[in-house]
């Protein structure tokens, strides 16, 4: 694909991926992704705001071929999917200046050997003149990373953000032309990567509220050019109040466990609780992430292997304690045969979570009347929680 006009002598480069389906072996990729970078010619300087995936780097060089110059590169994120390629235009452009921030720069240099003499290291808030544009460096620490940095274009008031608002969505449309689908591939993204850090990104939301922001251009998925919509979808995500949501990850052997949960999901409807419902075992887990971002409570059902909870149950746990969800509320349901911790082992893997832990719900092999009354109550206790906490 060629490069792309944004706005005069502002341009998208880059590429599509539509047919990665896992990002760093571990991010599902259900609509691919792509990676964005983008040139601004100034009258008098020329620079370039990221680069792409070094398994992308040959469509990205034919890009710059027609590019006479290069006179900044501008590195918002270390992290090689955005950083990867930096070496391979400093050898096209040799007398090009590579700008970052200084924990950026000791990253680049550690993760990509990059020479000391490259590097102009800025401060927060610094502007570079490229003649008639400007760019003002902003840093946005932990977004994902302890290092990284937006661009803000006076002049067009175009925000380049790299990984802040971004999607992995594939598409041929430069901008943002269905806004449903971005959303829900752009919430995915926040579940995946952002919301571990939900309350430092608030506050760089605040940082940017000054801004004059019309369109955001991120370094993956579509172009915003009504920076609102984005802006205002981040502002829920980071709100942090939860709704009145229970999420239920489960996995079950020989149906004890899935009788249960599914006597649960129906007590919980019955009093106004929605519910999320995972299988772990065949599960897209962005889906259950994204389910996170508003979940009061979380109910893991598991049954009992080797003492402890199924290894699909435990996943589920250990993902939550790093996406560090804003949920209030945990409980466990599930069977056992003889016996063994796994509320205990479960309750261990979540000290990131500030939780109350509402009583579980344990059965020995299938689960008999008095065990579903107990479900019964345990969704009373939940709904009457939400309630009280106002979770609407």
């Amino acid at each position: 694909m060629k490069a792309r006009k944004i706005k005069e002598d502002v341009y998208w480069m880059g590429s599509v991926d539509w047919d990665s389906r896992l990002f760093d072996a571990l991010i599902p990729l259900p609509d691919g992704t792509s990676y964005n970078a983008y040139l601004i010619k100034g009258s008098e300087k020329t620079a370039l705001i990221d680069t792409v995936d070094p398994p992308m780097a040959k469509e990205f060089m034919a890009q710059l071929e027609g590019v006479k110059n290069i006179d900044y590169i501008v590195s918002s994120h270390a992290e090689q999917d955005h950083s990867g390629t930096i070496m391979q235009v400093l050898e096209k452009y040799p007398n090009a200046k590579l700008i970052s921030t200084p924990k950026a720069k000791d990253l680049l240099k550690d993760l990509l050997n990059i020479p000391e003499n490259f590097f102009v290291s800025i401060e927060d808030g610094e502007t570079l003149s490229l003649g008639d544009k400007t760019l003002k460096f902003i840093f946005t620490p932990w977004v994902h990373w302890p290092e990284t940095m937006v661009t803000f274009l006076e002049e067009d008031k175009i925000l380049f953000s790299c990984d802040f608002f971004g999607s992995h969505i594939a598409s041929s449309d430069l901008f943002v032309t269905d806004q449903g689908r971005v959303y829900e591939a752009a919430k995915r993204y926040f579940a995946e990567i952002m919301m571990p850090f939900r309350s430092i990104i608030k506050k760089n939301m605040e940082k940017l509220a000054s801004y004059d922001i019309k369109m955001i251009a991120p370094g993956h998925g579509q172009i915003f050019p009504d920076a609102g919509f984005i802006l205002d979808a981040y502002k829920k995500w980071t709100k942090g109040a939860p709704r009145n949501t229970v999420v239920i990850p489960y996995v079950s052997m020989h149906e004890s466990t899935r009788l249960m949960v599914e006597h649960l999901v129906g007590a919980l409807v019955d009093k106004g609780v929605r519910v999320e419902q995972f299988n772990l075992a065949v599960t897209d887990i962005g889906k259950l992430a994204m389910a996170l971002v508003d979940a009061a409570t979380i109910v893991v059902g598991t049954p009992t292997i080797l003492a402890g909870p199924h290894p699909y149950a435990a996943y589920a746990a250990l993902l939550a304690n790093a996406l560090r969800p804003n949920t209030k509320f945990l409980s466990v349901v599930g069977s056992y045969g003889w016996g063994g911790k796994t509320v205990d082992t479960l309750a261990g893997m979540i000290p990131n979570l500030k939780v109350e832990v509402i009583d579980p719900v344990l059965c020995k092999g299938v689960p008999t009347a008095s065990v579903f009354d107990a479900l019964d109550d345990l969704a009373g206790a939940i709904a009457q929680k939400h309630k009280e906490n106002g979770y609407t």
